[in-house]
């Protein structure tokens, strides 16, 4: 179906965004029960859940292949489909290990859809000749939180979670397919060195109407021409936002539930405060950004999580450990994105290898931090395991310090 506006195919990409965070967010608040059913300790849980992220790396090398060959739009509508049934089928699993199993498979289908709705994001963007990413990734937390309202309400009606799982996949798989069909856009079929040459020079000929939104991270990729040296503290950057996702998807719930005097019903909220939270940072973060610079963004966001994270240690109240967890969230929202924006765009790489390399180093941050949090939290307690989300936040403000730094040097 020929694309008939740059709206229609950015609807299309914000369905894949949104749908793409709903499938597995409806799974999180419900990882307690997972915990429970298998009777698993902190440092055993923190191992089950690092398998979503194992296989996400494991994927790394065959997302851009498959955008290229396929197109990123249709990689992201089978994916999803693929995802759905994996994830409707790994609740059904009588042991952890087949849990894990079905885990690890997930990860490899979610990375390839991140980086494929990543890339036609950055291909709508071209078109519209303005930035969307943030947009994009703010309908992302948008849909993680619908789905964490979901698993919330279906845990407090008490509806079984593989009954939850398979009605949940079965409706978002149909709207991947739309959004496939809706994200259409005239450079589809332009992949490869070509198409990187074109997107480079529409980079270069729009560059002054989105500076804002290009503007200071990227110019990191200027400064040499290894892509490695490009990407190196794009990754960190996007690390340390992605980290705080895996607290609030992996022990958000726990630490609410055990450590503070939250009803048991409402250790969901904390995952859906702070997606709800980093939904409308990324809202917010264009006009930020146009306002104050990527870098100023960057360096206050990881100072707000750092202080929630501050918060939530020392505070016995779920409603203050709340505003803490939604701190993180406002503070971690454009790190993201705005690494991806930049990695579509460093110079020399094929269509896709950008976003696909940083989804890659970018999760070897994941493949640690459930574990080093379970170790933490068994040997000390859970409250000092928000030690870790705390360092990276003021390591993230360190690195925009920097950046910021080296602009002004140059």
């Amino acid at each position: 179906m020929p694309p008939t506006s740059p709206a229609r195919a950015r609807l299309g990409v914000s369905l894949m965004f949104f749908t793409n965070g709903v499938l597995f967010a409806a799974l999180l608040p419900r990882y307690p029960e997972v915990k429970d059913a298998y009777d698993l300790t902190g440092a055993q849980f923190g191992l089950l859940v690092v398998a979503m992220p194992l296989g996400a790396i494991g994927a790394a090398a065959t997302a851009a292949p498959l955008i290229r060959r396929f197109g990123a739009r249709w990689v992201n509508g089978v994916g999803s489909v693929v995802l759905g049934v994996v994830l409707a089928a790994a609740v059904h699993s009588p042991t952890p290990l087949f849990f894990a199993a079905g885990l690890f498979l997930a990860g490899v289908t979610d990375a390839i859809v991140d980086s494929a709705q990543n890339v036609q994001g950055i291909l709508v963007e071209e078109w519209k000749g303005r930035s969307i990413i943030n947009s994009m990734h703010a309908i992302w937390s948008l849909g993680a939180t619908s789905g964490g309202l979901i698993g919330t309400w279906c845990a407090v009606s008490g509806i079984p979670l593989t009954t939850q799982m398979i009605v949940n996949g079965a409706v978002w798989v149909v709207v991947a397919v739309a959004a496939a069909v809706l994200a259409a856009t005239p450079h589809d079929a332009r992949t490869g060195a070509a198409h990187q040459s074109e997107a480079s020079a529409t980079s270069e000929a729009s560059a002054t109407s989105r500076a804002p939104e290009a503007g200071q991270v990227e110019d990191v990729a200027a400064a040499g021409p290894r892509p490695w040296r490009l990407l190196l503290p794009l990754a960190v950057l996007a690390t340390c936002g992605t980290l705080m996702e895996e607290v609030a998807n992996s022990w958000s719930a726990l630490f609410l539930g055990r450590e503070t005097d939250a009803p048991p019903e409402l250790a969901g909220l904390g995952f859906t405060i702070v997606l709800a939270a980093q939904f409308v940072g990324r809202i917010v973060g264009d006009p930020m950004t146009d306002r104050w610079g990527r870098e100023a963004v960057a360096r206050l966001g990881g100072l707000l999580v750092a202080a929630g994270m501050a918060l939530a240690m020392v505070s016995p109240a779920w409603t203050l450990v709340l505003i803490g967890f939604g701190l993180m969230g406002f503070g971690s929202a454009t790190l993201v994105p705005a690494a991806f924006a930049a990695s579509a765009r460093v110079p020399g790489l094929p269509h896709g290898t950008g976003i696909a390399m940083l989804g890659w180093v970018m999760r070897l941050g994941f493949l640690l931090t459930s574990p080093v949090i379970g170790v933490i939290s068994d040997g000390v307690g859970l409250r000092y395991a928000l030690l870790v989300p705390l360092a990276a936040g003021l390591l993230a403000a360190y690195l925009s310090h920097r950046l910021a730094r080296s602009r002004v040097d140059a």
